[in-house]
């Protein structure tokens, strides 16, 4: 048979170029179908569970680490109690102010301001909050900052490491397209706006990164401390300004990763001009702290805690209404012997009257001891 004939009888093939490309993810990391459940009516949230449990994890081990430096067990609760919350509204106002379209830009909202569920906490709004409710609150009870935050600063790293997972959640915060086996699948439907991404793409998961990031600074600042003590017997509050350092470095790279909207400087990221500048505030931090006398000490020189001088106050009360008890009504040091002839009944010799007044006098001293 013929050659012709038989290629003509053979099914004909579409060639590579011809064919429709639909990219088809066989591998990445998979985005979470939903961020939300609920419970009846109540919703409940991927992302809130994570700041939570993050908050939960760093009060916890916070806790056990101030203890161990000779910190008052309840302190660290306290100052959750007031940081927390301070923290979040400092971090929804620094998204806020460096996301101004979304809420104040032509088709921006108002009301979507309060609805942090939805995303947006800025790290560095929630760190400057919830450090200066701590400061006031150490402050007022005569306790330094210094042994309190070096106790904090890995804990707000793995804080950090958990709640970055909502970010997953949510599918937002993700980073520009890769074709690395552990990139991450993101739904059409949070995709950029206007994109043109074929089906199948993956984006660098940031999240991750600085999960991964955050948890061995963790690691390292442990180390870190560990190391302070054994050389020089106190951290001193350095790990605190070795925290800023640690996380910066990590953050300016990640942030150029991610490809959602954000105000620009000179052609960088808001964010990323941020990171530099408490980097390099960290490291002055760190200079001007290891030049000074270390101490770990949890009071402040001079002053105790609010409880304590109250107790002190107290017994200071509590011995003068004994010293009143004991001497007579119109007694003083000076006239034990007129006291002695004014009372019907109270007849003694000099020799008597003599030891009265020495014993008085001596019971007026202790006293006033």
């Amino acid at each position: 048979m013929p050659v012709a004939t038989l290629s003509a009888m053979m099914p004909t093939m579409p060639t590579p170029s011809a064919m429709p490309f639909t990219a088809v993810p066989t591998a990445g990391i998979p985005s979470p179908s939903s961020a939300v459940w609920y419970l009846g009516p109540i919703p409940v949230r991927a992302y809130a569970l994570c700041i939570l449990t993050g908050v939960f994890v760093a009060v916890w081990w916070s806790d056990r680490r101030y203890r161990a430096r000779g910190g008052r067990p309840e302190l660290v609760l306290d100052v959750a109690i007031v940081a927390v919350p301070a923290g979040i509204v400092g971090a929804r106002l620094y998204h806020v102010v460096t996301s101004p379209d979304d809420y104040f830009g032509p088709n921006g909202d108002l009301a979507r301001i309060p609805q942090t569920w939805q995303g947006g906490l800025g790290i560095w709004g929630g760190i400057a909050g919830g450090v200066l409710a701590g400061v006031l609150l150490l402050r007022h009870r005569g306790l330094r900052v210094a042994p309190l935050a070096d106790a904090v600063a890995p804990t707000l790293l793995v804080a950090q490491a958990i709640g970055r997972l909502g970010n997953w959640f949510n599918q937002e915060l993700y980073g520009s397209p890769t074709t690395l086996p552990w990139g991450l699948r993101i739904d059409d439907a949070h995709l950029p706006a206007g994109s043109t991404y074929p089906p199948g793409t993956l984006f660098h998961p940031t999240f991750l990164y600085e999960a991964l990031w955050n948890l061995a600074g963790a690691v390292l600042l442990v180390w870190i401390g560990r190391r302070m003590v054994a050389r020089s017997g106190a951290t001193g509050g350095r790990l605190l300004w070795i925290y800023l350092m640690v996380y910066t470095a990590g953050r300016v790279w990640i942030e150029m990763l991610r490809i959602d909207e954000a105000e620009t400087v000179l052609g960088l990221r808001l964010n990323v001009w941020t990171s530099i500048v408490i980097f390099l505030v960290g490291a002055i931090g760190l200079f001007l702290s290891s030049r000074r006398p270390l101490s770990d000490a949890i009071d402040r020189p001079g002053r105790g805690t609010r409880k304590d001088r109250s107790a002190a106050e107290e017994d200071d009360s509590v011995e003068d209404a004994a010293a009143e008890h004991d001497l007579p009504e119109d007694a003083s040091p000076a006239e034990p012997a007129a006291t002695a002839s004014a009372h019907p009944g109270c007849v003694g010799t000099e020799s008597e009257d003599r030891s009265a007044t020495e014993v008085g006098g001596n019971r007026v001293r202790m006293v006033a001891t």
